[in-house]
């Protein structure tokens, strides 16, 4: 039995345009209103990583898949990077809300190459990121 969120297809639509179409750089995921559905709230075509972090709240959590760009051994490389963001000024029960709808989120993402947690900008930022890009092949 799953428990949390479902999955809306929207979610899936805007998920399949990023990884498949290229349409989108980056998409933002939060839940619905009576937590009971993932849902789309932004998507961006923008490449400015600093629009993305700019996009995660300060006091609230979120979901992200962002579409990774980065040079490794002279060659261009591309990988997708789900991102749960989980702030620690975040309520406690939105953190619980959160938390239960993860795994069915993630596992309705394939094709996402790693997964970022992050409570503070620092463990998002493009540098943690990028770290995290090359340790895979």
């Amino acid at each position: 039995m799953t428990t949390g969120a479902r999955v809306s297809s929207a979610c899936l639509r805007a998920y399949h345009d990023l990884r498949d179409g290229k349409k989108h750089k980056y998409v933002l995921f939060n839940l619905g209103k009576d937590n009971t559905e993932i849902v789309v709230e932004k998507v961006s075509s923008s490449t400015d990583y600093e629009d993305f972090i700019a996009d995660l709240p300060e006091t609230e959590c979120r979901w992200a898949v962002y579409d990774f760009e980065f040079e490794k051994e002279g060659a261009g490389k591309r990988k997708l990077a789900f991102v749960w963001w989980a702030p620690h000024a975040a309520q406690a029960s939105q953190k619980m809300f959160f938390g239960a709808s993860n795994n069915g989120l993630v596992r309705s993402l394939a094709g996402v190459a790693f997964e970022i947690q992050g409570a503070e900008y620092s463990e998002v930022a493009y540098e943690a990121v990028l770290d995290k890009a090359n340790s895979g092949n």
